[in-house]
């Protein structure tokens, strides 16, 4: 790298570490920034903001000085000093005594807290603000309901109760029923549960509930979702489950119709990343409803609560144990306290048994003495509609969730079970003639369809899953095998930037044009520009938008595509390529993720040692939104 690359700064420490990778430009640029405005220039200083920095670009809200004191970030080479993280006393000193360094609710750019997490203070405040927000509505209770016409309505939608009145163990348990009935109970509610246990069924027969309460019946009801597709899904389950619910016919015509995505909910302002709603300007709306809530980071999650009246009623819907948010935050894990066990207290234990006949076992009874709080509000959904039986997928995916690689590895080989195997990956230079049936299978339908719509839906029932982006596993080499592959299939015209066929993901957020970061598009044929090709993106409503390919935010060709953008999608085919080697991406929610994207079927092709590891790894992002809402 030539010095003219590097940035501008005379911080050699920081300019080190940007050398290595450690560091970005943004990095280096915001440390040299804060410690000029601090007037005594200091490596500490400088050094503890530039890796706050850094640290929200990798996912964390904040960094815990703790995790990182002493900690060696660069060897000495060449007649260099080593570069090492100074110890957390004298180190927090020097931050309490910098004018850029404030206590929390004090307006400086970072906020040290008592526990030495070192924010940059948006985040910081993002995070205040949401842990206000959410412990307020976890405390109060949701508007006095009609618990008879409540428990009536409990009944004859999910059942009769046993002839008892009382469950006697957890595999009878109802947890829909009692996600319903704490969804009506509580203003805040969080509905967690895998791919199959009936998230957005349950969904649909509470907002029949909510309807049917006298005091409720004038409720406005909004659906969202983080992306387009996720929307797509949550409006399509939605009126796929209404017609079936044991409800009168003017509830079911009042049960909404149609999701957005977060951001049109809220309203871009153009050319801004503020929205049209916030907490001056609440949304026009009674209870919301967010489905795929996992994939919500801290900033938008902060914003959403802010934007609501202080009387919504909140379900979050969400696969706790998936992949994090892509932004900074794992909002969803935190609310949840993924990890840990916790039961509802005493006396929401007697309301639950008032109202769904279910008595629940002493193993979910340890929180009892506790006054009643978030652990009131969340509800986990551990009955699998889906992955039933022999089912692989439901199987694997458990056995990974708990971390037991060898008994995942042991379930994938051989055969055993349907709808999942394993295959020892393939050399870089095999990869293609491996792949070329898979591929050719997988893409051909959709590339001969006539419209669009039948393209969207047969280009869903198959994708490659990658954990890295670059390298030979990763995202871009595999898009460009999979376009080799195509050709000389004679199925599209790759020697074009933007040939028939090219399915492409959004990258970044564009507001003006409402495409947001994970939405896919298919570059096709426009009846109506002469042909010319235009790339459609599927609204919720059923219908498509679409816009000249030299308009599109930055994008990538997704025949393949990360793990991680995955989210929010399912696919009745999944091919899971992992990497040859352990890298930091790799871990137990990734896998887990990636495996249950398939409905139908899911080919793994891993080395099993690297498999292994994974799953021993778990995601870990700093912040303290969890001891905010959970007092750990």
């Amino acid at each position: 790298m030539s010095n003219d690359d590097r940035p501008m700064t005379t911080n050699t420490d920081l300019l080190r570490l940007y050398d290595k990778g450690i560091l970005s430009e943004l990095d280096v640029y915001f440390g040299d920034f804060m410690a000029r405005v601090d007037g005594y220039p200091d490596d500490g200083l400088s050094l503890a903001a530039a890796i706050a920095s850094s640290f929200t670009r990798q996912g964390h809200v904040c960094v815990d000085l703790r995790s990182i004191e002493g900690k060696q970030l660069l060897e000495g080479a060449n007649g260099e000093s080593q570069i090492v993280c100074p110890a957390l006393k004298p180190w927090r000193g020097r931050l309490e005594r910098s004018p850029v360094v404030g206590k929390p609710g004090v307006f400086r750019p970072l906020v040290l807290d008592d526990k030495s997490r070192l924010y940059l203070h948006r985040y910081w405040e993002y995070e205040s603000q949401l842990a206000r927000g959410i412990k307020r509505r976890a405390g109060e209770p949701g508007q006095a309901i009609d618990r008879e016409l409540l428990k009536e309505g409990l009944e004859r939608l999910f059942g009769g109760c046993l002839s008892d009145g009382i469950s006697g163990g957890d595999d009878e348990i109802d947890w829909q029923r009692i996600a319903a009935f704490t969804s009506l109970a509580k203003r805040f509610c969080v509905i967690s549960g895998g791919p199959g246990t009936g998230k957005t069924t349950t969904v649909a027969k509470i907002l029949a509930l909510v309807l049917e309460q006298p005091c409720l019946r004038q409720s406005r009801v909004a659906l969202a979702a983080p992306t387009g597709k996720a929307a797509a899904r949550l409006q399509e389950a939605i009126r796929r489950s209404k017609k079936t619910l044991n409800c009168a016919a003017e509830i079911k015509d009042a049960l909404p119709e149609e999701a957005s995505t977060i951001h049109r909910l809220l309203g871009t302002v153009r050319g801004s990343p503020y929205f049209r709603h916030h907490a001056n300007n609440t949304l026009p709306v009674d209870v919301l409803v967010v489905d795929e809530a996992s994939m919500v980071d801290l900033a938008l999650m902060s914003k959403l609560l802010q934007a609501l009246s202080p009387d919504a009623r909140l379900i979050l819907l969400g696969d706790k144990d998936q992949l994090a948010s892509v932004e900074a935050g794992a909002v969803l894990g935190d609310v949840c306290d993924t990890g840990n066990v916790h039961g509802f207290s005493g006396r929401f234990l007697k309301e639950i048994e008032k109202a769904t006949g279910h008595r629940l076992s002493a193993s979910v009874e340890e929180n009892s003495a506790r006054q009643p709080g978030i652990e009131d509000c969340i509800v986990e959904l551990r009955k699998n509609y889906r992955f039933e039986g022999e089912s692989g997928i439901g199987m694997v995916s458990q056995l990974v969730n708990g971390g037991d690689g060898d008994g995942a590895i042991g379930a994938l080989e051989g055969g055993r079970y349907k709808g999942i195997s394993w295959v020892d990956l393939p050399t870089p230079v095999d990869l293609l003639m491996a792949m070329k049936t898979r591929i050719a299978k997988g893409f051909s339908d959709y590339l001969r369809q006539k419209e669009i719509g039948k393209a969207f839906l047969c280009f869903d029932r198959f994708r490659v899953l990658c954990a890295l982006r670059e390298g030979p596993y990763g995202v871009i080499g595999m898009n460009a095998l999979v376009e080799q592959i195509l050709k000389r299939e004679g199925l599209i015209e790759p020697e074009r930037t933007w040939y028939r066929g090219r399915p492409v993901l959004i990258g970044s957020n564009d507001y003006d044009l409402h495409l947001f970061n994970g939405d896919v598009g298919i570059l096709w044929p426009d009846p109506e520009a002469g042909n010319d090709l235009r790339v459609f993106f599927p609204e919720a409503e059923g219908t498509f938008r679409k816009f000249h390919p030299l308009r599109l935010p930055q994008h990538d060709t997704v025949y393949a595509t990360t793990v991680h953008k995955s989210q929010g999608s399912e696919f009745d085919r999944v091919l899971l390529v992992l990497p040859d080697r352990i890298y930091p991406v790799m871990t137990r929610e990734l896998l887990y993720t990636g495996i249950t994207r398939a409905k139908n079927h899911v080919e793994i092709w891993g080395v099993r040692e690297v498999f292994r590891t994974a799953l021993a790894s778990r995601i870990q992002r700093m912040s303290g939104l969890r001891d905010a809402l959970w007092g750990n």
